[in-house]
């Protein structure tokens, strides 16, 4: 991403959406990895209004007129169901500003995408969980946005990042940034190359149980890490799914898998220390029991048995995609040191072995909750 041109076109951006009012202050905000995010505030009658504003990262969202059709798309339909539950579609999904034109983007001079929508106050995100009940809050809010959205019409969708979690191509990927080499990083880090390689059957595991026809495409929000949960902070009830980006056809093993991964580890995605690092079967537990309850008896047999599965293979995708870009040198993620990727990996691999050591007990635990779905 052109740093530049996302700086002059700011200026343009906090004046560019159909907001009445008087423009105040425009802050960054946030520490999201891809799009860069703002906190606009305008004054509208004698009171202040804050807006979230986000550039939109064209080099990973190569397409976001078609990014945006989707996220209004699925915004527009979760209102309608929020609305016929009796809760309230401002704050329990995101809720866009349109440009100044109607367009539900705004395009500046530079011919960069920004989007704006309602700033929803009184919530807090977790960057890391801290008890079991937050991420129950967490999973029942992903398992009620797969709930919600099972019979929405997956067809109407862009593929906003093609392959997004398709591990085999991950994979192949991985292997060419691996020969290619370069940043001649590969040779330092060779341990963690051969973990990716002894545990390369986890590459193609759920894409076959997919096109053999044993587990469904769905409707999925593809990085449903607890971070993308808005949590209120009257109820510590979860709010509000955010960060939609990523919405598009793919797996409910995957969107579980990823929770998992981000949110049952005893330490951050980016801790050095490794000795640090397990996957928690008591935080584990409280997201099989709160996404299943979400999802409202909506998954197939097969999707909760593959559940175990889904968080290994998405902790090793992960992984090996910070892997990938710190061979390539750092291009995808935003890092704040010289190692940050190869430090997320290395936490990511440690995570795959420990749900080894686990798997019996992950199996067993979510068969204990797979009769209160029937």
């Amino acid at each position: 991403m052109d740093t530049q041109k996302t700086t002059n076109g700011l200026p343009q951006a906090c004046h560019g959406f159909a907001i009445e009012g008087t423009y105040k202050d425009c802050i960054s905000y946030g520490n999201g990895h891809i799009n860069d995010t703002y906190l606009l505030t305008y004054e509208q009658n004698d009171q202040e209004h804050a807006y979230i504003l986000q550039h939109m990262n064209k080099t990973i969202f190569t397409d976001p007129e078609a990014l945006m059709e989707n996220i209004i798309g699925v915004t527009g339909f979760l209102k309608e169901k929020i609305k016929a539950a009796g809760g309230n579609p401002r704050r329990e999904t995101l809720d866009f500003v349109p440009a100044a034109d109607g367009k539900p983007y705004y395009k500046d001079d530079f011919g960069e995408y920004w989007r704006a929508y309602h700033y929803i106050d009184h919530v807090y995100a977790l960057d890391q969980v801290k008890n079991p009940e937050d991420f129950y809050q967490s999973a029942l809010s992903f398992g009620h946005f797969q709930q919600m959205l099972a019979d929405f019409p997956a067809d109407t969708l862009h593929e906003t990042i093609p392959d997004f979690h398709n591990t085999a191509v991950r994979f192949k990927t991985f292997e060419k940034a691996v020969t290619e080499d370069i940043c001649g990083r590969a040779a330092g880090v060779m341990k963690e190359i051969q973990f990716v390689r002894q545990h390369s059957d986890l590459a193609c595991v759920l894409g076959d149980l997919q096109k053999q026809g044993k587990i469904p495409l769905r409707v999925t929000h593809n990085d449903t890490k607890s971070n993308n949960v808005l949590i209120d902070e009257a109820t510590g009830k979860g709010l509000c799914v955010i960060d939609l980006d990523t919405v598009m056809p793919g797996l409910s093993v995957n969107d579980f898998g990823d929770s998992i991964r981000f949110g049952a580890s005893t330490a951050a995605e980016d801790e050095k220390d490794l000795s640090r690092v397990s996957c928690s079967m008591e935080l584990y537990e409280a997201y099989v029991k709160g996404f299943l309850k979400g999802c409202g008896g909506r998954l197939t047999d097969n999707e909760i048995a593959a559940l175990p599965l889904g968080a290994k293979v998405m902790t090793y995708e992960c992984g090996m995609r910070f892997l990938t870009d710190y061979l390539c040198g750092d291009t995808y993620f935003k890092i704040h040191r010289s190692e940050h990727n190869l430090d997320r990996a290395r936490t990511q691999f440690k995570l795959v072995s420990d749900m080894e050591n686990k798997w019996e007990e992950m199996q067993t635990i979510v068969k204990k909750y797979m009769t209160d779905t029937h």
